[in-house]
Formats: structure tokens, C-alpha cells, sequence
């Protein structure tokens, strides 16, 4: 059977994170987690889309910062977003002059940045790599569906693309958290045609890879404090829980997701949750990270997703393919 998990023997160490987010963000339960939170929906720009370059941008900044890097330390950077070609991470660290290499697994970017910058620093290709990436709700409105002055009605199953950013510096050496291993998704493809639901396009993704990971290293659930997807919303995270409960396996215990931790749902009103790149690398970055610096969260396994579909494959009466890659973030560096 093939192999889709890697376990790292020496693991790659998270030196440091940053998050960055909008107004609705700020406002949320985990608003106290940001670097900054900007007001501004243009980010003082001239376009939702120049804006979005500006917050990854912040995100990088804050992370030099807080770790006292420099742009020179970081030998390579991975990053990606929602817009076409990835203009809105390439405008916003164009003038870093550091070696880039752009991914786009939609809101699985995170994950997928993560992955590649532990592998460059366990191989020894690197010896410090970060992960940035972002989404815009207004950017993401306008391309994906319709400009905001459309004024069309959301459905419940539709979720709220976060304003919000967050960048990570993996290197090989260095204290907690550690990233212990990884799991690389395969697309799943259950038919699902409705682009105004997400999380029932990207929770068959989720349990293929998380379930992958518990086979192939023999663990559970119970292994970790959280089993943390995002972003599969109030819809997706239930049928995720299904899914993974009609193979005997019971995640609904410890399975949170960052899509509907990002926002209060009793106060705002995101339908089914939250999503976005920027959604899951700002829950990861500016809470999970930290809490697992601390001790306070010993290991999780954070499960990214993204749904790998375009406006004009969806017009074209297209399903919606999803993928998700799995992260073992951990307070420890080898057997507790």
C-alpha cells in the first residue's frame, strides 16, 4: 500500500509565527491572537486585491520581527493565496529579495507551505524556510462568485472567506513547537457542484488523509489534544465527524476546526463558518502555535483543506476536487 505519511527522525522546529487580520477578525474569539488587526478592508490601498498583498506582507514583516530574523536569514520562502496566479502573495513579498517558490493548494496553503519548508530544512537544502499566505474576503467575493455590489443572497452551507494572513519560519534547529511529521492528501472528488459549500466538497479530503495518517503510523485520535481541520465550516466538520465514524473511528471528541473558531457565531454572521487561506494560517499561526510553545497543547494534528476548483471549470457544470495535507505539530521533539 503506499506510503503518504513521513515521520521526521531529528524534527524540523517552528521558530516563530505572526497573524494578521480585518475588522470582522479582530472581532472574533481569537481577535487577542493577532499581531495587528487593520480596520481598513483596502489596507490604505487602492484595490481589495492590492490589499490582500499588503496584509500577507504585514504578516512577513511581523514575523521578522518577532523572531529577529532578517530577510537574509531566510534561505527560501513558500507561499500562495486564492488569486489567480498567486499575484496576491507575489505583489506583497516581491521587494523580500528572498528565494520564493509559489503553491497554490487553495486553503490547504498552510499546510502545504509547512510541509515543504520542514522537508528544505530536514534535508539541509535550507537552513531556515518560511510559509506565508493569505485571503481576502472582498478579493476572494469578486473573483470566485460576484463583486460585493452585486448584492446577492449567501446560502446557509456558504462560508466567510477571512480577511487574514499568517506567516511561520521553520528551521532545523530550535526549541518548541515541532513539526514531527506530515501527511500528503490525494484529490478526493465526491461530486459535489455547489461552490457555495464548501465544507461538503473538502470533509471527504479531510478523513482520506487523516485517516492515512492514523494508518500509516498506528495512531488515533486519542494520540492527540486536537485533531484540527480547516476550513470545513459547521457543515463540513459534521461530515467529517460521519465520515470518520463509518470506519469505526471516533474524532468528534478532540476534531475542531478553524473555520468555526475564528468567529463568534452568535455575534457575526458567517453562515456555516470560516474559510479562506488566511482563515486556518491565522488560527495556526496566532493560537495553536503559541499554545503549543508553551505546553499548554502537547500534539496535534492540524489537517488543512482546499477545494482545487475555478470560477470558470464551476460554470462549465464541473464537481469540485478537494485535497488536504496533514500536519503533526508537536510540543515534544521525539517520544514523550
Amino acid at each position: 500500500m503506499r506510503r503518504q505519511t513521513y515521520i521526521f527522525g531529528s524534527p524540523p522546529s517552528v521558530i516563530g509565527s505572526a497573524a494578521v487580520g480585518g475588522k470582522l477578525e479582530g472581532e472574533g474569539p481569537l481577535g487577542g491572537c493577532f499581531d495587528k488587526i487593520s480596520d481598513d478592508p483596502y489596507m490604505t490601498a487602492d484595490s481589495f486585491e492590492k490589499g490582500e498583498s499588503k496584509l500577507q506582507k504585514q504578516a512577513l514583516l511581523h514575523l521578522l520581527e518577532k523572531t529577529g530574523l532578517t530577510e537574509q536569514d531566510i534561505d527560501l520562502l513558500f507561499g500562495g493565496d486564492l488569486l489567480n496566479q498567486c499575484t496576491g502573495t507575489t505583489y506583497g513579498i516581491r521587494s523580500f529579495g528572498i528565494p520564493f517558490l509559489g503553491l497554490y493548494g487553495a486553503c490547504s496553503t498552510m499546510a502545504e507551505g509547512l510541509i515543504m519548508a520542514a522537508a528544505f530544512t530536514h534535508a539541509g537544502y535550507a537552513e531556515c524556510a518560511a510559509a506565508v499566505t493569505s485571503s481576502h474576503f472582498c478579493s476572494a467575493e469578486k473573483q470566485y462568485r460576484f463583486p460585493l455590489n452585486y448584492g446577492g443572497q449567501r446560502t446557509p452551507t456558504s462560508q466567510w472567506t477571512a480577511t487574514a494572513g499568517g506567516a511561520a519560519a521553520v528551521s532545523a534547529k530550535g526549541t518548541a513547537p515541532f513539526i514531527r511529521g506530515f501527511a500528503v492528501g490525494v484529490i478526493e472528488d465526491l461530486g459535489v457542484t455547489d461552490a457555495a459549500n464548501m465544507g461538503a466538497a473538502m470533509a471527504p479530503a479531510a478523513w482520506s488523509t487523516v485517516s492515512a495518517f492514523f494508518r500509516d503510523t498506528g495512531m488515533s485520535p486519542a494520540s492527540f489534544d486536537l485533531v484540527l481541520t480547516g476550513d470545513l465550516g459547521k457543515v463540513g466538520s459534521r461530515l467529517f465527524c460521519e465520515l470518520a465514524a463509518r470506519e469505526g473511528v471516533d474524532v468528534s471528541e478532540n476534531h475542531c476546526d478553524c473555520g468555526t473558531m475564528l468567529y463568534d457565531f452568535e455575534k457575526q454572521d458567517v453562515h456555516a463558518g470560516g474559510s479562506g487561506c488566511g482563515c486556518c494560517a491565522a488560527v495556526i499561526c496566532g493560537h495553536i502555535l503559541p499554545l503549543l510553545k508553551v505546553g499548554r497543547l502537547k500534539n496535534v494534528l492540524f489537517a488543512a483543506t482546499g477545494a482545487l476548483m475555478s470560477p470558470t471549470m464551476s460554470q462549465q457544470g464541473e464537481t469540485i476536487p478537494s485535497i488536504s495535507h496533514a500536519v503533526w505539530l508537536s510540543a515534544c521533539p521525539g517520544k514523550e
